[in-house]
Protein backbone atom coordinates (compact mmCIF):
# COMPACT_ATOMS: atom_id res chain seq x y z
CA UNK A 1 0.00 0.00 0.00
CA UNK A 2 1.10 3.54 -0.80
CA UNK A 3 -0.63 5.81 1.70
CA UNK A 4 -1.03 9.40 0.50
CA UNK A 5 -3.97 10.50 2.65
CA UNK A 6 -2.35 11.71 5.87
CA UNK A 7 -4.73 14.68 6.10
CA UNK A 8 -7.54 12.15 6.59
CA UNK A 9 -5.81 10.19 9.34
CA UNK A 10 -2.46 8.73 10.33
CA UNK A 11 -1.23 5.45 11.80
CA UNK A 12 -0.57 5.10 15.53
CA UNK A 13 3.18 5.17 16.05
CA UNK A 14 4.67 2.13 17.87
CA UNK A 15 5.98 4.39 20.65
CA UNK A 16 2.49 5.82 21.11
CA UNK A 17 0.89 2.39 21.35
CA UNK A 18 3.57 1.27 23.81
CA UNK A 19 2.87 4.28 26.03
CA UNK A 20 -0.86 3.51 25.98
CA UNK A 21 -0.69 -0.22 26.72
CA UNK A 22 -0.44 -0.10 30.56
CA UNK A 23 -3.64 1.96 30.67
CA UNK A 24 -5.45 -0.56 28.48
CA UNK A 25 -4.37 -3.45 30.70
CA UNK A 26 -3.15 -3.16 34.29
CA UNK A 27 -3.78 0.55 35.00
CA UNK A 28 -7.51 0.62 34.26
CA UNK A 29 -8.78 2.65 37.22
CA UNK A 30 -11.01 5.72 37.17
CA UNK A 31 -8.96 8.92 37.62
CA UNK A 32 -11.81 10.48 39.63
CA UNK A 33 -11.66 7.75 42.29
CA UNK A 34 -10.50 8.68 45.77
CA UNK A 35 -8.35 5.56 46.23
CA UNK A 36 -4.81 5.43 44.85
CA UNK A 37 -5.43 2.77 42.16
CA UNK A 38 -7.55 5.29 40.31
CA UNK A 39 -6.42 8.68 41.55
CA UNK A 40 -2.76 8.13 40.65
CA UNK A 41 -3.84 8.35 37.00
CA UNK A 42 -4.43 12.07 37.48
CA UNK A 43 -0.68 12.58 37.26
CA UNK A 44 -0.60 10.65 34.00
CA UNK A 45 -3.28 12.92 32.54
CA UNK A 46 -1.41 16.03 33.65
CA UNK A 47 1.80 14.77 32.02
CA UNK A 48 -0.06 14.43 28.73
CA UNK A 49 -1.51 17.91 29.18
CA UNK A 50 2.03 19.29 29.49
CA UNK A 51 3.13 17.40 26.36
CA UNK A 52 0.26 18.81 24.29
CA UNK A 53 0.84 22.31 25.66
CA UNK A 54 4.53 22.17 24.70
CA UNK A 55 3.67 21.17 21.13
CA UNK A 56 1.68 24.37 20.58
CA UNK A 57 3.59 26.70 22.92
CA UNK A 58 0.82 27.02 25.50
CA UNK A 59 0.47 26.70 29.28
CA UNK A 60 -0.83 23.30 30.48
CA UNK A 61 -3.83 24.89 32.20
CA UNK A 62 -4.96 26.17 28.78
CA UNK A 63 -5.38 22.62 27.42
CA UNK A 64 -8.79 20.93 27.61
CA UNK A 65 -9.09 17.32 26.43
CA UNK A 66 -11.97 16.52 24.06
CA UNK A 67 -13.03 13.59 21.91
CA UNK A 68 -12.00 15.03 18.52
CA UNK A 69 -11.55 18.13 16.38
CA UNK A 70 -15.27 18.39 15.72
CA UNK A 71 -16.06 18.60 19.42
CA UNK A 72 -13.26 21.12 19.93
CA UNK A 73 -14.60 23.32 17.13
CA UNK A 74 -18.17 23.13 18.39
CA UNK A 75 -17.12 23.75 21.99
CA UNK A 76 -15.17 26.89 21.05
CA UNK A 77 -18.04 28.35 19.04
CA UNK A 78 -20.49 27.49 21.82
CA UNK A 79 -18.29 29.18 24.44
CA UNK A 80 -17.93 32.38 22.44
CA UNK A 81 -21.65 32.69 21.85
CA UNK A 82 -22.41 32.10 25.53
CA UNK A 83 -19.93 34.82 26.52
CA UNK A 84 -22.21 37.64 25.34
CA UNK A 85 -25.75 36.70 24.34
CA UNK A 86 -26.31 40.15 22.82
CA UNK A 87 -23.81 39.53 20.04
CA UNK A 88 -25.43 37.58 17.21
CA UNK A 89 -22.89 37.60 14.38
CA UNK A 90 -20.34 34.89 13.56
CA UNK A 91 -17.65 35.35 10.91
CA UNK A 92 -16.12 32.32 9.22
CA UNK A 93 -14.97 31.43 5.69
CA UNK A 94 -16.48 29.55 2.79
CA UNK A 95 -13.73 26.91 2.96
CA UNK A 96 -13.87 25.86 6.61
CA UNK A 97 -14.20 22.23 7.70
CA UNK A 98 -17.71 20.82 7.80
CA UNK A 99 -17.64 20.70 11.62
CA UNK A 100 -17.56 24.50 11.62
CA UNK A 101 -19.78 25.16 8.61
CA UNK A 102 -22.52 22.72 9.61
CA UNK A 103 -22.66 24.11 13.15
CA UNK A 104 -22.82 27.65 11.77
CA UNK A 105 -25.66 26.66 9.44
CA UNK A 106 -27.60 25.29 12.41
CA UNK A 107 -27.00 28.51 14.33
CA UNK A 108 -28.52 30.49 11.47
CA UNK A 109 -31.74 28.63 12.21
CA UNK A 110 -31.51 29.98 15.76
CA UNK A 111 -31.32 33.57 14.59
CA UNK A 112 -27.56 34.09 14.38
CA UNK A 113 -26.15 35.95 11.40
CA UNK A 114 -23.20 34.15 9.81
CA UNK A 115 -20.83 35.92 7.42
CA UNK A 116 -18.92 33.56 5.10
CA UNK A 117 -15.75 35.25 3.87
CA UNK A 118 -14.72 34.38 0.29
CA UNK A 119 -11.29 33.22 -0.87
CA UNK A 120 -9.49 33.92 -4.13
CA UNK A 121 -8.49 31.37 -6.80
CA UNK A 122 -5.43 30.42 -4.74
CA UNK A 123 -7.55 29.80 -1.64
CA UNK A 124 -6.25 32.88 0.14
CA UNK A 125 -8.26 35.15 2.43
CA UNK A 126 -8.22 38.94 2.19
CA UNK A 127 -7.77 40.63 5.55
CA UNK A 128 -9.72 43.62 4.24
CA UNK A 129 -12.79 41.40 3.90
CA UNK A 130 -12.47 40.42 7.55
CA UNK A 131 -11.97 44.00 8.67
CA UNK A 132 -15.06 45.09 6.76
CA UNK A 133 -17.16 42.24 8.13
CA UNK A 134 -16.48 42.76 11.85
CA UNK A 135 -19.06 44.86 13.70
CA UNK A 136 -20.01 45.52 17.30
CA UNK A 137 -22.35 42.54 16.93
CA UNK A 138 -19.53 40.06 16.15
CA UNK A 139 -19.40 37.35 18.80
CA UNK A 140 -16.72 35.25 17.16
CA UNK A 141 -14.38 34.96 14.21
CA UNK A 142 -13.74 31.28 13.37
CA UNK A 143 -11.05 30.75 10.73
CA UNK A 144 -8.79 27.76 10.15
CA UNK A 145 -5.00 27.74 10.24
CA UNK A 146 -4.48 25.29 7.36
CA UNK A 147 -7.07 24.08 4.89
CA UNK A 148 -7.64 20.33 5.00
CA UNK A 149 -8.16 19.99 1.22
CA UNK A 150 -5.54 22.34 -0.23
CA UNK A 151 -3.13 22.90 2.66
CA UNK A 152 -3.41 26.67 2.13
CA UNK A 153 -2.39 28.65 5.23
CA UNK A 154 -4.40 31.57 6.54
CA UNK A 155 -2.53 34.54 8.16
CA UNK A 156 -3.41 33.62 11.74
CA UNK A 157 -1.17 36.22 13.36
CA UNK A 158 -2.72 39.07 11.37
CA UNK A 159 -6.25 37.72 11.85
CA UNK A 160 -5.66 37.64 15.60
CA UNK A 161 -4.46 41.23 15.58
CA UNK A 162 -7.57 42.38 13.70
CA UNK A 163 -9.86 40.50 16.10
CA UNK A 164 -8.10 41.83 19.19
CA UNK A 165 -8.22 45.42 17.93
CA UNK A 166 -11.95 45.13 17.21
CA UNK A 167 -12.91 43.30 20.40
CA UNK A 168 -13.96 40.02 18.73
CA UNK A 169 -13.09 36.56 20.04
CA UNK A 170 -11.02 34.41 17.67
CA UNK A 171 -11.27 30.65 17.25
CA UNK A 172 -8.79 28.84 15.02
CA UNK A 173 -9.33 25.32 13.71
CA UNK A 174 -5.72 24.11 13.65
CA UNK A 175 -6.50 20.41 13.19
CA UNK A 176 -4.42 20.17 10.00
CA UNK A 177 -1.65 22.51 11.17
CA UNK A 178 -0.66 21.01 14.52
CA UNK A 179 2.29 18.67 14.13
CA UNK A 180 3.14 20.00 10.67
CA UNK A 181 4.21 23.58 11.35
CA UNK A 182 5.63 25.50 14.31
CA UNK A 183 2.87 26.89 16.50
CA UNK A 184 3.45 29.21 19.46
CA UNK A 185 0.26 30.23 21.17
CA UNK A 186 2.15 32.60 23.46
CA UNK A 187 2.71 34.82 20.41
CA UNK A 188 -0.66 34.37 18.70
CA UNK A 189 -3.76 36.39 19.56
CA UNK A 190 -6.01 33.33 19.46
CA UNK A 191 -8.65 32.70 22.12
CA UNK A 192 -9.49 29.12 21.16
CA UNK A 193 -7.54 26.60 19.08
CA UNK A 194 -8.69 23.12 18.06
CA UNK A 195 -6.57 20.03 17.43
CA UNK A 196 -7.09 16.29 17.14
CA UNK A 197 -4.66 13.44 17.73
CA UNK A 198 -5.24 11.17 14.77
CA UNK A 199 -3.76 13.77 12.40
CA UNK A 200 -0.32 13.33 14.01
CA UNK A 201 -0.10 9.63 14.87
CA UNK A 202 -2.21 9.48 18.03
CA UNK A 203 -5.38 7.36 18.21
CA UNK A 204 -8.75 8.45 16.88
CA UNK A 205 -11.24 9.62 19.47
CA UNK A 206 -9.03 12.10 21.33
CA UNK A 207 -8.53 15.80 20.72
CA UNK A 208 -7.88 18.98 22.62
CA UNK A 209 -9.01 22.58 22.79
CA UNK A 210 -6.69 25.41 23.73
CA UNK A 211 -8.58 28.01 25.76
CA UNK A 212 -6.50 31.08 26.48
CA UNK A 213 -6.44 32.13 30.12
CA UNK A 214 -9.09 34.79 30.73
CA UNK A 215 -10.93 33.90 27.51
CA UNK A 216 -14.56 33.07 28.37
CA UNK A 217 -15.57 29.42 28.41
CA UNK A 218 -18.80 27.59 29.16
CA UNK A 219 -18.83 23.77 29.07
CA UNK A 220 -20.16 22.24 25.88
CA UNK A 221 -20.38 18.77 27.49
CA UNK A 222 -21.86 19.04 30.96
CA UNK A 223 -21.86 16.37 33.61
CA UNK A 224 -19.18 15.64 36.19
CA UNK A 225 -16.32 17.69 37.56
CA UNK A 226 -13.70 16.37 35.12
CA UNK A 227 -11.31 18.71 33.29
CA UNK A 228 -11.61 21.36 35.99
CA UNK A 229 -15.41 21.38 35.55
CA UNK A 230 -14.98 22.39 31.89
CA UNK A 231 -15.92 19.08 30.24
CA UNK A 232 -17.92 16.34 31.87
CA UNK A 233 -17.25 12.65 31.25
CA UNK A 234 -14.84 10.04 32.58
CA UNK A 235 -11.40 10.66 31.11
CA UNK A 236 -10.20 8.05 28.60
CA UNK A 237 -6.73 7.69 30.03
CA UNK A 238 -5.23 5.46 27.29
CA UNK A 239 -6.22 7.91 24.53
CA UNK A 240 -5.04 10.92 26.52
CA UNK A 241 -1.68 9.24 27.11
CA UNK A 242 -1.48 8.45 23.38
CA UNK A 243 -2.19 12.06 22.48
CA UNK A 244 0.49 13.26 24.87
CA UNK A 245 3.13 10.88 23.55
CA UNK A 246 2.28 11.70 19.93
CA UNK A 247 2.54 15.42 20.74
CA UNK A 248 5.97 14.85 22.27
CA UNK A 249 7.17 12.96 19.18
CA UNK A 250 5.66 15.50 16.76
CA UNK A 251 7.52 18.29 18.49
CA UNK A 252 10.80 16.41 17.95
CA UNK A 253 9.98 15.66 14.30
CA UNK A 254 8.86 19.14 13.20
CA UNK A 255 12.12 20.03 11.47
CA UNK A 256 12.41 16.63 9.80
CA UNK A 257 8.83 17.00 8.61
CA UNK A 258 9.70 20.13 6.68
CA UNK A 259 13.00 18.89 5.25
CA UNK A 260 11.84 15.39 4.27
CA UNK A 261 8.16 15.72 3.38
CA UNK A 262 8.21 18.94 1.34
CA UNK A 263 10.75 17.66 -1.26
CA UNK A 264 8.68 14.50 -1.80
CA UNK A 265 5.48 16.52 -2.12
CA UNK A 266 7.14 18.90 -4.58
CA UNK A 267 8.49 15.99 -6.65
CA UNK A 268 5.03 14.37 -6.81
CA UNK A 269 3.38 17.62 -7.76
CA UNK A 270 5.92 18.64 -10.39
CA UNK A 271 5.98 15.20 -12.02
CA UNK A 272 2.18 15.12 -12.27
CA UNK A 273 1.89 18.65 -13.68
CA UNK A 274 4.77 18.10 -16.14
CA UNK A 275 3.89 14.62 -17.39
CA UNK A 276 0.08 14.48 -17.34
CA UNK A 277 -1.82 16.89 -19.62
CA UNK A 278 -4.77 19.00 -18.48
CA UNK A 279 -3.70 19.13 -14.84
CA UNK A 280 -3.85 22.14 -12.55
CA UNK A 281 -2.73 22.88 -8.98
CA UNK A 282 -5.44 23.97 -6.56
CA UNK A 283 -4.05 26.22 -3.85
CA UNK A 284 -1.31 28.77 -3.43
CA UNK A 285 2.09 27.60 -4.70
CA UNK A 286 4.03 28.43 -1.53
CA UNK A 287 1.63 29.52 1.23
CA UNK A 288 0.73 25.94 1.97
CA UNK A 289 1.47 22.98 4.24
CA UNK A 290 4.57 21.02 3.27
CA UNK A 291 2.66 17.78 2.75
CA UNK A 292 -0.46 18.69 0.76
CA UNK A 293 -1.03 18.79 -2.98
CA UNK A 294 -4.50 19.20 -4.52
CA UNK A 295 -4.56 18.69 -8.27
CA UNK A 296 -7.36 18.89 -10.83
CA UNK A 297 -7.36 16.34 -13.65
CA UNK A 298 -9.58 18.15 -16.13
CA UNK A 299 -12.03 15.93 -17.97
CA UNK A 300 -11.65 13.06 -15.48
CA UNK A 301 -14.12 12.43 -12.66
CA UNK A 302 -12.44 12.22 -9.26
CA UNK A 303 -14.27 9.11 -8.10
CA UNK A 304 -13.35 7.08 -11.18
CA UNK A 305 -9.70 8.03 -10.80
CA UNK A 306 -9.64 7.16 -7.10
CA UNK A 307 -11.09 3.71 -7.85
CA UNK A 308 -8.26 2.96 -10.27
CA UNK A 309 -5.68 4.23 -7.78
CA UNK A 310 -7.19 2.08 -5.06
CA UNK A 311 -6.97 -0.99 -7.29
CA UNK A 312 -3.21 -0.38 -7.44
CA UNK A 313 -2.96 0.04 -3.66
CA UNK A 314 -2.66 3.84 -3.68
CA UNK A 315 -4.67 5.74 -1.07
CA UNK A 316 -5.65 9.32 -1.90
CA UNK A 317 -8.90 11.28 -1.60
CA UNK A 318 -11.13 13.99 -2.99
CA UNK A 319 -10.92 16.02 0.20
CA UNK A 320 -12.28 15.79 3.72
CA UNK A 321 -12.81 12.22 4.96
CA UNK A 322 -15.76 13.55 6.98
CA UNK A 323 -17.59 14.19 3.69
CA UNK A 324 -16.46 11.06 1.86
CA UNK A 325 -20.01 9.70 1.60
CA UNK A 326 -21.40 12.97 0.26
CA UNK A 327 -22.23 13.25 -3.43
CA UNK A 328 -21.59 17.00 -3.32
CA UNK A 329 -18.44 18.33 -5.02
CA UNK A 330 -15.71 19.89 -2.92
CA UNK A 331 -17.03 23.10 -1.36
CA UNK A 332 -13.42 24.28 -0.96
CA UNK A 333 -12.49 24.06 -4.64
CA UNK A 334 -15.92 25.35 -5.65
CA UNK A 335 -15.35 28.44 -3.50
CA UNK A 336 -11.94 28.98 -5.14
CA UNK A 337 -12.98 28.28 -8.74
CA UNK A 338 -16.77 28.53 -8.99
CA UNK A 339 -16.76 28.81 -12.77
CA UNK A 340 -15.00 25.48 -13.44
CA UNK A 341 -15.65 21.77 -12.96
CA UNK A 342 -12.48 21.47 -10.84
CA UNK A 343 -14.45 20.60 -7.69
CA UNK A 344 -15.48 17.26 -9.26
CA UNK A 345 -12.20 16.54 -11.03
CA UNK A 346 -9.55 16.81 -8.36
CA UNK A 347 -7.54 14.57 -6.06
CA UNK A 348 -5.84 15.46 -2.78
CA UNK A 349 -2.48 13.87 -2.02
CA UNK A 350 -1.22 14.35 1.55
CA UNK A 351 2.12 12.87 2.53
CA UNK A 352 3.81 11.90 5.79
CA UNK A 353 7.25 11.11 7.16
CA UNK A 354 6.90 7.41 6.38
CA UNK A 355 6.50 7.96 2.63
CA UNK A 356 9.45 7.10 0.39
CA UNK A 357 10.77 8.55 -2.89
CA UNK A 358 10.05 5.35 -4.81
CA UNK A 359 6.39 5.59 -3.79
CA UNK A 360 6.22 8.98 -5.47
CA UNK A 361 7.49 7.74 -8.82
CA UNK A 362 5.20 4.69 -8.63
CA UNK A 363 2.20 6.94 -7.98
CA UNK A 364 2.96 9.16 -10.98
CA UNK A 365 3.35 6.07 -13.17
CA UNK A 366 -0.01 4.63 -12.04
CA UNK A 367 -1.70 8.01 -12.43
CA UNK A 368 -0.53 8.33 -16.00
CA UNK A 369 -1.92 4.91 -16.93
CA UNK A 370 -5.20 5.58 -15.09
CA UNK A 371 -5.73 8.91 -16.82
CA UNK A 372 -5.02 7.33 -20.19
CA UNK A 373 -7.55 4.55 -19.49
CA UNK A 374 -10.23 6.98 -18.40
CA UNK A 375 -9.63 9.31 -21.33
CA UNK A 376 -10.16 6.62 -23.98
Amino acid sequence: MIYLDHNATTSILPEVLEAMMPYLTSEWGNPSSSYRFGSRLKKVIETARVQVAELIGAHPTEILFTSCGTESNNAAIHAALKADLRKRQIITSAVEHSSVLTYCKSLENEGYRVTYLPVDRDGLLKLADLENAITNETALVSLMWANNETGVLFPVKEIGEVCRSRGALFHCDAVQAVGKIEIAMRNAMVDYLSLTGHKFHAPKGIGALFVRRKSPFSPFVTGGHQERNLRGGTECVPLIVGLGKAAELSRKHLQAYETRVRPMRDALEEDILDSIPNTELNGHKTQRLANTSNISFHGVESEALLILLDQEGICASTGSACLADSEEPSHVIRAMKPESAASRQMVRFSLGLENKKEEISKTVEVLGKAIAALSN
